[in-house]
């Protein structure tokens, strides 16, 4: 235990171990010998970098020209201070080269330039238990999305499970790392942070970063849920409540359950939901009823829900429904069939 505790105590604290001042010393020190050698020696160009290089190297050439009092004495101080650079270099290089850290920096920042160019995407802010079930499942969906996490341990294990993933280690409620995740270019973002305070905080700053942003919160007490609305989340979800629900369901309408389980694709399967608002139709599509738009021949997906400019849902509609400014409807289908809605409504995957 005691030479672990040195160990450590000996390291160099890695805030301080700058390449950029690294290499500044370097050129500063070269710079400086060069012009002392000049002025003091009478020295060419060429002669004073030929001094310095054989000095701060310490291959032990003779030198250019015998050296005055004075340009002893400089040599003297260049060597001692050289000295010092030298050990600073020599940290600067364990710290990025030895311990990885410059491969590091590569791979952040090439994920920092792919998130750059992320366009519709998800944010997800916190990966812990149900941060890592919503990361699954969007990349079932092949959904493009970043994970904001503040944990170290959390992005090592990123690190070492999932390299395709697209991470940002920061503060989530800090406005800079929203902005550096593409939060003006999103789609949506989902905070599973394990604390309502912090959940809260970014709802607000993401809704005043993108308006139009969906924002799904999670929450942990029943009485913050009003709160997250009313700071600019779509949907607040408490896993604790769906989970009583989810339970009590099983044990009196079991098969329904299963049923809804298997769509929602906790057993690998290919069905899923599409909504398709008004807007998403084609302008010949608009304004008719559903039997016009012969969704069922031309992909196979089903037209299982309408929701009305109100909020309210209409199961099963009628034929005659139209589909009206500010109304979606619900679609059911397989992947494949899906798709084929998509190519004809000319929508993005979501």
């Amino acid at each position: 235990m005691p030479v672990l505790k040195l160990v450590k105590l000996s390291r160099v604290p890695a805030n301080i171990l700058s390449l950029r001042a690294a290499v500044l010393l370097l050129i500063s020190e070269v710079v400086l010998a060069t012009l002392g050698y000049v002025m003091l020696e009478g020295y060419s160009l060429a002669d004073a970098i030929y001094m310095v290089v054989i000095t701060i190297s310490t291959v032990g050439f003779t030198e250019v020209q015998p050296l005055s009092g004075s340009g002893r004495l400089f040599t003297a101080i260049l060597i001692a201070l050289n000295i010092g650079i030298f050990a600073y270099l020599l940290a600067v290089f364990t710290y990025y080269i030895i311990e990885g850290e410059i491969f590091k920096r590569m791979h952040v920042n090439q994920i920092e330039q792919e998130i750059g160019g992320l366009r519709n995407h998800i944010i997800l802010c916190g990966y812990g238990k149900y941060g890592k079930e919503i990361a699954a499942n969007l990349s079932m969906h092949h959904t493009p999305f970043v994970v904001i996490e503040n944990d170290s341990e959390k992005i090592e294990r990123i690190q070492q499970t999932d390299a395709d993933l697209l991470y940002l280690e920061g503060d989530a409620t800090n406005d800079e790392v929203l902005e550096k995740a593409g939060v003006a270019h999103a789609h949506g973002l989902i905070t599973a942070l394990g604390d309502d305070s912090d959940n809260l905080f970014i709802v607000l700053s993401s809704r005043q970063l993108n308006p139009t942003l969906t924002i799904i919160s999670r929450a942990i007490k029943d009485h913050t849920q009003a709160k997250l609305m009313k700071a600019g989340a779509n949907h607040v979800v408490n896993p604790e409540n769906i989970g009583g629900f989810y339970m009590a369901t099983l044990v009196n309408k079991p098969g329904a359950v299963e049923f809804f389980s298997f769509i929602i694709n906790e057993y690998h399967s290919d069905i899923s939901f599409e909504e398709l608002n008004y807007k998403d139709l084609p302008p010949e599509y608009q304004g008719h009823p559903i039997r016009d738009l012969d969704m069922r021949r031309q992909t196979g997906a089903n037209i299982i829900g309408y929701r009305t400019s109100e909020g309210r849902y209409l199961v099963n509609p009628g034929p005659d429904i139209v589909l009206a400014p500010g109304t979606s409807f619900i679609v059911l289908g397989s992947e494949e069939q899906l798709e084929k809605l998509r190519k004809m409504c000319r929508l993005e995957k979501r």
